[in-house]
Order: C-alpha cells, then sequence, then structure tokens
C-alpha cells in the first residue's frame, strides 16, 4: 500500500495517525532531582496522576489538522537504592494506565475517538559513578552534600494495549531505549542539575496490519535548578530541549522532525513521616512538530528504610 492508497483509508477508518500520545508524553517529560543522591536500602512507592492537554504528533504528509487530545495517566511505580561497587545504585519501574480522547479533521471531516488501556512499563537502572558513596541512611544524613554524576537506562516494554488495525493505541508494540548522563551540583541550599541523553526505538512492524513505522533517536537535555527550604520541601524550575525522532513508514520518511523546548515548575512537600506530595506543571515554549501540550501532575510517595 502506497502512501496515497494509506491516506484515502482514513475516511474509512475514521481515525488519524499519531505518534502514540503515551509514548510522546514519556520522551518529553520534564523530572528533575533524578540523579540526587539517596541512602542505600531505601525504597520509594510512587503513585502519580498527570492530565496533559494539546497538540498531538502527526504524519504531516496527511491531510489531517487541528489534531487535539486530552490525556489522562495513571502510574504505579516502585524505586530501590542499593550498593553496587561502593556507589549508589538504584533500580525502579512504572506502571500507566492511559484514558484519553483525542479529535482531529481528516480530509475537512472532524473525527473524535476515546482509548484507554495499560501502558507500556516503564524500567529504570541509575548508577552514581561518582559524589554519592554507598551509605546507611545515618552515616548518609552526616556526609557533607557534594557535586554528583551518575547515568542511568531508561527501557519502555510493548506491554501496552495494542491493536494492529487501529491507527491510535495506548501502547507503541516497540521497544525503546534512553542512555543519560546526569550531574547534581548542590550549593547551599541551591541546587543545579543537567542531563543529556537520546532515545532509540525498535521498529513497529505490525502498523496497521503489516507495515512499518520507524523512528530515529530522540535527544533530550535538561535543565533544573531550585532551592531546598528544608528537607523534603523544594521548589525547582525546569527547561527541556528535544531534537530528532522524525519517523518513517515503510522507509519513507516524514517531515516531522522535532525541535521542541518545554518548560515548568517543580513544588516537593512532606506532610508526614515517609510521606511527601509533588506537583509539577509544563508547557511547550518552542515547538517545531508536536510538543505544544499543557501538563499536569501530582505524585505521592512514601518512603521506608532496610533499618
Amino acid at each position: 500500500m502506497r502512501r496515497s492508497q494509506f491516506a484515502r483509508v482514513l475516511p474509512r477508518a475514521g481515525l488519524f495517525i499519531l505518534l502514540l500520545p503515551a509514548s510522546a508524553a514519556f520522551a518529553q517529560e520534564l523530572e528533575p532531582r533524578t540523579y540526587s543522591p539517596s541512602p542505600v536500602g531505601t525504597h520509594f512507592l510512587v503513585a502519580t496522576y498527570a492530565f496533559a492537554t494539546g497538540d498531538v504528533l502527526t504524519d504531516p504528509s496527511l491531510p489531517i489538522t487541528n489534531v487535539q487530545a486530552n490525556l489522562d495517566f495513571f502510574t504505579l511505580g516502585y524505586v530501590q537504592t542499593f550498593g553496587l561497587a561502593g556507589h549508589t545504585a538504584s533500580l525502579g519501574f512504572a506502571v500507566p494506565v492511559v484514558r484519553g480522547n483525542l479529535s482531529g479533521d481528516v480530509v475537512d471531516s472532524p473525527r473524535e475517538i476515546h482509548r484507554a488501556g495499560l501502558g507500556d512499563v516503564r524500567l529504570r537502572f541509575a548508577y552514581n559513578l561518582f559524589g554519592s558513596p554507598a551509605l546507611a541512611p545515618e552515616a548518609f544524613a552526616k556526609r557533607a552534600p557534594s557535586t554528583s554524576v551518575g547515568v542511568s537506562l531508561t527501557m519502555t516494554a510493548p506491554t501496552g494495549q495494542y491493536v494492529d488495525s487501529r491507527l491510535v493505541n495506548v501502547g507503541a508494540n516497540r521497544w525503546s531505549f534512553k542512555p543519560e548522563i546526569g550531574i547534581s551540583q548542590p550549593a547551599g541550599n541551591w541546587f543545579f542539575e543537567a542531563s543529556a541523553g537520546a532515545w532509540f526505538f525498535t521498529d513497529n512492524a505490525d502498523f496497521m496490519n503489516g507495515h512499518v513505522r520507524s523512528q530515529s533517536p530522540l535527544a533530550t537535555i535538561e535543565l533544573h535548578t531550585g532551592y531546598d527550604f528544608r528537607p523534603g520541601l523544594w521548589l525547582a524550575g525546569d527547561v527541556g530541549y528535544y531534537a530528532g525522532g522524525r519517523t518513517s513508514l515503510d522507509g519513507q520518511e516524514n517531515q516531522d522532525r522535532q525541535s521542541n523546548i518545554r518548560y515548568g515548575i517543580t513544588l516537593s512537600v512532606p506532610f508526614a513521616r515517609g510521606w511527601s506530595a509533588k506537583i509539577a506543571a509544563s508547557k511547550g515554549l518552542m515547538t517545531r512538530v508536536g510538543g505544544n501540550y499543557k501538563a499536569v501532575s501530582i505524585t505521592l510517595q512514601y518512603r521506608w528504610f532496610d533499618h
């Protein structure tokens, strides 16, 4: 099926091509303090609700306009820190459930759909190269804050809901991997962070009944600066830049290379022993393709130690 033939299927299907919204949101999220050190033997149980509204990535060669999405994300995650070769490491996972309404004009005819289901599971391994030795909570509390540099590998697995006859799905039906390096620098009550990485994607070889949808790597750079009012109570400003990610269908490239800047703010508030809440908001600042959406999230976190 050639591209012109593929486009003619759209009115009959009543849908439109999307870079799956859950994948797009994860690829362009802003998350401060991901490289801040923690004592070994720390456990985090995290529950997040996020709402995103705005445009999503489409194949620009298709006759689709005015794409809008209202998406709800419910995510449950767990992270544990441990010692590895004298340094702190962590391993965590997140399981999202996605619900959303999406609309757009297909050949000047308005269409609207609803999707809900389990999203793609995400795993993350992080390792502090230096500045964060493996310390128990008691020793960690007495340490002097210092520069910390770490690396991480995030992976999403194709576990989400996917139906190959649909143009829009919750799951992406592909693997993705993000190696990253990050630095965290304290300065009194202030902290400064920077990270750089890239998402790499395998092909979706079963897109719309056997077509191959590919995506080139998406580079990411994040900068965060914040202020610690007291332990657990902090406020951060966030900026992220995302470049690349051009898609192709059966080897034919689309003109959808991203070059997006997003900014946001994050507030963390402890409210009981071991408990804290985090509120975050972000939006697109300069967007070339996609990324021009607003997102708000609230996270509840419970933390406990082995000893």
